[in-house]
């Protein structure tokens, strides 16, 4: 009898128990559980059948959590080949559940672990940023103090020693403007009564720095464009060694706390204050956090503390460049002589090629119309200065010869007459008083000046001729395309000299012109003076002089009168005493003695 064949599912179900193995959850193992199956735990109500494929279908305790499903493999495939699906256990479920809480609690520690390390690494800045500030403001402090100790205590005691020494006052040329700007920026800090640790006082210092940068930049330049002359002179000192040796022990014992043992110890102290301000300031500023609130000044005054050195630098290079070729130099024909070489006569032929190429127009010359301005400007002014000079000399020279002629020492027997004597006492009041007291003013207040503001002219009159050479080697170059490192000096120092005198020569012609109309101003002012005191001392000879009781316009007519009146006696005489030479030699002691006579009664 044929038995019916099953209907297949087409998938069932094995219930797995909870202490099952891990490996039991995999697919593979689900496979394992079904094909190797214990017979003694099989129930007789039919759980496990068997069909004629050899199948078979097992129910388990549903005691389990979790459900194996096992899709029926077609007729030509195996068991293996089926789909199983798995269910995750409650247990792992917990495990996840502490590895989430496992890594927030991690999370949580880096993070904390974290701002620890920022919070100290602020702190750290700020500490750090703090001895910054400490050390700028400290060592401004002890910086003053030592320029105070070399320029009131070393050089005072300096000028006590005998024989004086040369050109002493020179070395502390500018040195007290460099005090006063620093005492007013630590004056600034003080003011505020702020502590260092306040976050206001880099403000404060910032504010300060900026607000004497115009200052600072005026006075550091000038006196490190004089420094080179601090050198030559304290050299000057130490080649007399008995003078270098009094100079020392005089320092060490003006600062004994100090151990110096020269005056540049001192005076270079601001040279290398002017350039460590940068280096502080940014100092500063690499421990400064990005959000404080004077960050932003912070930035700024370094800032400009570095281009206030690239100016003053650059300055420095311009004066240097100055000095060199402003000289004017003496030299003999033989110094001259020796001088020639290869170098210099190719040079100097190259330039005279150029300029004979100008002038014949092969060459296009380079032209600066602003130049030309003020350089014209400067040779109109050059000889307006040296035509008053000229004529301040002669009118000097011609009172000189005025007050060398003393009539009033001659006696010219007028007993009795008062309007001689009058005239004789004021002539003696103008010649020994009034008049060289004018002329001593006159020498002071407007010769002086002038002679020296005429060798003022030299050195940018040797500038500009200095630039012309300079621009013919120039024009040379500017047709090559690869300079050496000589040609390139060269050419630098063109535009060195150029732009030199373009800043400053106006500033010179400026200044020139003002001090002109000083003196002239002077010159007007003098001459009014001496018209009051001349008119103070007529007013108490006047009841004694004829003519005192003329109305202006009388007196004037007779001024005139009287004026033409002793010009004609005065011609009258030179003819006498033309006449007089040509005569012959017998009659000459005669006619001199007639002239002497009447050249007294004039």
């Amino acid at each position: 009898m044929e038995v019916p064949r099953r209907p297949r599912p087409s998938s069932f179900t094995l219930p797995l128990h909870s202490t099952a193995s891990p490996a039991a959850l995999s697919p593979l193992g689900a496979v394992e559980k079904v094909t190797k199956k214990d017979p003694k735990k099989e129930k007789l109500d039919g759980a496990t059948e068997k069909d004629q494929f050899g199948e078979e279908t097992s129910s388990l305790d549903e005691d389990s959590g979790v459900s194996v499903f096992v899709d029926a493999p077609d007729e030509t495939s195996e068991l293996v080949d089926a789909n199983v699906n798995v269910r995750p256990s409650s247990e792992d479920s917990f495990s996840e559940e502490i590895l989430e809480e496992t890594l927030a609690e991690e999370s949580k520690e880096a993070k904390k672990k974290t701002e620890e390390e920022e919070a100290a690494a602020k702190e750290r800045a700020a500490q750090r940023q703090l001895m910054a500030i400490e050390e700028l403001v400290q060592s401004e402090r002890n910086y003053l103090r030592l320029l105070q100790i070399s320029t009131v205590t070393i050089r005072s005691n300096l000028q006590k020693l005998q024989p004086p020494l040369a050109n002493l006052d020179s070395m502390f040329l500018y040195i007290e403007e460099v005090i006063d700007v620093s005492s007013r920026l630590l004056s600034l800090l003080d003011r505020k009564h702020v502590q260092s640790a306040d976050p206001l006082y880099l403000e404060t210092l910032c504010d300060s720095f900026l607000s004497l940068s115009s200052d600072i930049e005026t006075t550091y330049r000038e006196y490190l464009a004089n420094y080179n002359h601090i050198t030559v002179v304290e050299n000057s000192y130490k080649q007399k060694e008995p003078l270098w040796n009094e100079v020392v022990r005089v320092i060490k014992a003006s600062a004994p706390e100090v151990n110096a043992t020269s005056l540049s110890f001192f005076l270079v102290m601001p040279v290398q204050r002017i350039a460590r301000y940068p280096l502080l300031l940014q100092t500063i500023q690499k421990h400064t956090d990005r959000a404080h609130p004077a960050y932003a000044l912070l930035e700024q005054t370094a800032h400009t503390s570095i281009a206030l050195n690239c100016r003053i630098n650059e300055y420095k290079r311009f004066r240097e460049v100055a000095d060199k070729y402003k000289k004017t130099e003496t030299l003999t024909i033989k110094d001259k002589i020796n001088r020639l070489n290869s170098h210099s006569i190719a040079k100097k032929t190259a330039r005279l090629s150029q300029h004979f190429k100008h002038e014949t127009g092969i060459a296009t010359k380079l032209v600066d119309e602003e130049f030309d301005a003020v350089k014209g400007f400067f040779y109109v002014l050059e000889d307006g200065i040296l035509q008053l000079l000229e004529n301040v000399e002669m009118y000097l020279l011609h009172l000189q010869g005025f007050l060398a002629c003393k009539t009033e020492e001659f006696d010219l027997d007028m007993d009795g007459e008062k309007a001689p004597i009058s005239y004789k006492e004021i002539t003696t009041a103008l010649r020994q008083w009034i008049l060289p007291t004018f002329e001593k003013r006159m020498r002071t207040l407007i010769h002086k000046p002038l002679c020296a503001l005429r060798d003022l002219l030299v050195g940018p009159r040797n500038l500009i001729r200095k630039r012309l050479d300079k621009l013919l080697d120039y024009e040379v170059l500017e047709a090559k395309s690869n300079l050496t490192y000589e040609e390139q000096a060269v050419a630098n120092t063109y535009r060195t000299i150029n732009t030199l005198l373009l800043n400053e020569l106006p500033q010179f012609n400026g200044l020139a012109l003002q001090m002109i109309w000083s003196m002239l101003g002077t010159f007007s002012c003098l001459h009014k003076d001496l018209a009051s005191d001349m008119e103070q001392l007529f007013q108490s000879f006047a009841q004694q002089l004829p003519h005192s009781s003329l109305d202006p316009g009388a007196f004037w007519e007779w001024a005139e009168s009287a004026a033409l009146e002793g010009a004609r006696r005065l011609e009258t005489l030179c003819r006498s005493v033309e006449d007089t030479l040509n005569a012959p030699a017998v009659q000459v002691q005669m006619e001199l003695n007639v002239s002497d006579c009447a050249l007294l009664d004039c």
